[in-house]
């Protein structure tokens, strides 16, 4: 068993203002970002609220794979694992339902598909619950399409023309292309183009597999094994563990 690491103490005797703000390009409840969910959960209330939606289409197997996995890495921190299955509009309406996001300190959205998971939970009472316990120092963690939803778009680069879905707009300067060192060879600085015209006031960002954006919205740091770019057209700027990214 890993080492167990527990926020209790600290979290009765530290009052924190905001959450901070994770960008995860893959990985999630994975013992090699164990780090990434300790800086974001630390020092805060131990309830982990992880919500699934983006793979509630996947097979049920799947889906109780991704709870499992969730739960190991709660586990591992030292904290209360607590899943919220939300599939549709009308359960991310049902205040019982979402009560422990209120509760939380850190509630992660993982992997799975983007435009489910904006569709189902953008501008419903989750929406705006998850932004007020941000507000009052919960920290909010996205994986892969989970990134892509908490910014402010999603870019849809499997699409020609790429095609983009406003996300739920908890980060509102950035756009999230995951698993970027997978992908990046197979998208072309034309289509990086299209995009930067079609986003201007909006930084578009990749994040290698395995490495997160950890920060207070406006200005990330780099963890983990890989790094993130910042795409301006045909130009990336790349930005490694421990090095920062500026919103502007």
């Amino acid at each position: 068993m890993g080492h167990v690491i527990d926020f209790r103490d600290e979290y009765e005797s530290v009052c924190l203002v905001s959450g901070l703000i994770g960008l995860v390009g893959s990985g999630e409840y994975l013992p090699s970002m164990l780090e990434v969910e300790r800086r974001l959960i630390e020092g805060r209330s131990p309830i982990y609220v992880q919500i699934p939606t983006a793979a509630t289409l996947e097979s049920p197997s799947r889906l109780r794979y991704w709870l499992e996995l969730g739960e190991q890495q709660a586990r591992r921190l030292g904290v209360e694992p607590v899943p919220i299955v939300i599939r549709d509009r009308s359960e991310a309406n049902d205040p019982e339902l979402i009560a422990p996001i209120a509760e939380a300190g850190l509630v992660y959205l993982s992997g799975g598909s983007p435009t489910h998971l904006i569709e189902t939970i953008k501008d419903t009472l989750l929406s705006t619950v998850l932004f007020k316990a941000f507000e009052n120092g919960t920290s909010v963690a996205g994986c892969s399409a989970g990134a892509m939803a908490l910014g402010a778009y999603s870019p849809g680069l499997r699409h020609l023309p790429p095609r983009l879905i406003e996300g739920i707009g908890l980060v509102k300067g950035i756009a999230i292309v995951p698993h970027f060192d997978k992908v990046r060879n197979r998208i072309t600085s034309s289509i990086f183009r299209h995009e930067a015209r079609l986003m201007p006031s909006v930084t578009l960002v990749g994040v290698d597999e395995e490495t997160a954006l950890v920060g207070d919205g406006i200005t990330f740091e780099v963890m983990g094994r890989g790094c993130a770019w910042k795409i301006l057209g045909d130009e990336m700027i790349k930005i490694c563990e421990g090095e920062s990214l500026t919103l502007q």
